[in-house]
């Protein structure tokens, strides 16, 4: 039988395309809503979940940062009878107390429950030992109450709401990953239907005759490598047929839009990455700012006006340089200054116990850094380091040239860590976690900008110090951060 009878055989048999195309759609339409509803269905559940941990973040967010430093102080005013005592802080306790209560009844997780809950019991026992030292009238006594009771309540309270947040933090990016693996799962299905009746079209079409054999094979041969991955937009298949001219043409459409939103997904990776590094600089202004005023308006109600305005005048110019017109990457001349004012506004505040020394090399100066690469670094020394220890501290900052890489060295000679606790913090910075006070956040975003070879190194002896090595590549010409992320 030739081509042409066979052809002429079939094209007289009474087959409506219409009715064809019915049960086509019919076996298309089916599996598809199914997976459709199924789709819907996961994704509507994962939403519920994520908007549940969502109010709980959020929620946990309205916590008071300054919890630990405004509960300490205001007791410490108390006990020693000091006229800027403005009574027992029971109202913040009971705050925080119902802030851990309702977010109790909406966690499931169990490290955030346990978290909530021991903040939620720590908030009853400091609530107790408040009045416990309300109630007891030896000056001794109470200063003794403060220290082992008061101040180790707080601190365990703030490292537990901390904990929850991180914890709940953390399952937002796992069940956001949940739903993108799903998500996929679901695409990759339904694109495997696709295919499979695509191609039990295609055995049905080639009843119609050698005439749309070429074209069908060459589409076979598309849907084959968008499926190895090739989505290079190519120019659609030219057929007589209207429906394969239109499968051609939607196909070219489909990886066209994959590409957009794979480059989509991409700038919402770099934007989160830029949200990410701006939180940073948005946790540490207002704190710093509170105390800051706080410690000018002292000043000035001792009579100390010369000091208080250097005081505002190393304000306006830490916050210059914070501003720095909206670059990320600075010189270092910059951020020295930077870190300047910075360090002689905290040594105002404690001047009992702090001095510091800046020593950078001159040569270095119009080379370009992150901005906000060493501040986080000195404020760790200082509260992690100088603070803990008796007497007076020191906080030194060096910069060198070694080789084509700016070396910048914080070191203090504080309380210092055992070895316990700089494993912990080492493994933290090497697996991007948040220690509590900078040190991730600097690392990563070294390592986001330079590369793997670039970042924080940190030695410490305890009773000795702590000291932190920065490494970054010398560099004058400035660039845009999401471009040298991209690359």
């Amino acid at each position: 039988m030739s081509v042409w009878d066979f052809s002429e055989k079939h094209l007289h048999t009474p087959v409506s395309l219409e009715n064809q195309i019915r049960k086509l759609t019919f076996l298309f339409v089916v599996p598809i809503l199914f997976l459709l509803v199924l789709t819907f269905s996961v994704l509507f559940s994962y939403s519920i979940k994520y908007s549940d941990i969502l109010h709980n973040v959020t929620t946990a967010s309205e916590f008071n940062q300054d919890f630990k430093e405004d509960i300490d102080l205001k007791m410490y005013y108390y006990v020693v009878d000091s006229r800027y005592s403005e009574g027992l802080p029971i109202e913040e306790v009971k705050n925080a107390q119902e802030l851990a209560d309702s977010l109790l009844h909406t966690t499931t997780k169990r490290e955030s429950w346990k978290a909530i809950s021991d903040v939620q019991k720590l908030c009853r026992n400091l609530e107790s030992k408040i009045y416990q030292i309300e109630n007891t009238e030896s000056y001794d006594d109470r200063q003794a109450q403060l220290e082992s009771n008061i101040y180790v309540l707080t601190d365990l309270i703030q490292e537990y709401m901390y904990t929850y947040l991180y914890h709940e933090a953390s399952r937002l990016d796992e069940l956001q990953g949940k739903m993108l693996h799903r998500l996929l799962a679901e695409v990759a299905l339904i694109l495997v239907f696709g295919v499979a009746a695509f191609l039990f079209l295609v055995r049905w079409l080639m009843k119609f005759g050698q005439s749309i054999t070429f074209p069908v094979s060459k589409l076979c041969r598309r849907v084959q490598a968008i499926g190895d991955g090739d989505l290079t937009v190519q120019t659609p298949i030219e057929a007589r047929e209207y429906e394969i001219q239109m499968l051609s043409d939607g196909f070219e459409k489909m990886v066209e839009r994959l590409n957009q939103l794979i480059e989509q997904n991409k700038q919402e990776q770099i934007s989160l990455r830029s949200a990410e590094l701006a939180l940073l600089q948005a946790q540490i202004n207002p704190h710093f700012l509170y105390n800051t005023l706080d410690t000018i308006v002292w000043l000035v109600e001792s009579g100390k006006y010369e000091q208080s305005v250097e005081m505002v005048t190393s304000l306006s110019g830490y916050f210059r340089s914070s501003l720095s017109k909206g670059r990320d990457i600075i010189t270092l001349r910059e951020e020295e200054r930077h870190v300047q004012s910075y360090l002689e506004i905290q040594q105002v505040r404690y001047r009992d116990i702090l001095e510091y020394e800046i020593a950078i090399e001159e040569e270095l100066a119009d080379y370009e850094i992150p901005k906000l690469t060493l501040q986080p670094l000195v404020e760790n020394a200082l509260y992690h380091g100088i603070k803990l220890k008796r007497g007076l501290g020191k906080i030194s900052v060096r910069g060198y040239r070694e080789e084509n890489h700016i070396c910048l060295v914080v070191l203090d000679n504080g309380a210092g860590m055992d070895e316990e606790r700089l494993t912990e913090v080492r493994s933290a910075i090497r697996k991007e976690k948040r220690v509590g006070f900078g040190l991730s956040t600097v690392h990563e975003r070294l390592q986001l900008l330079f590369g793997p070879e670039y970042g924080l190194t940190v030695e410490s002896v305890p009773g000795e110090g702590t000291t932190v090595y920065v490494r970054i590549p010398l560099q004058k010409e400035r660039g845009n951060q999401d471009e040298r992320i991209r690359n």
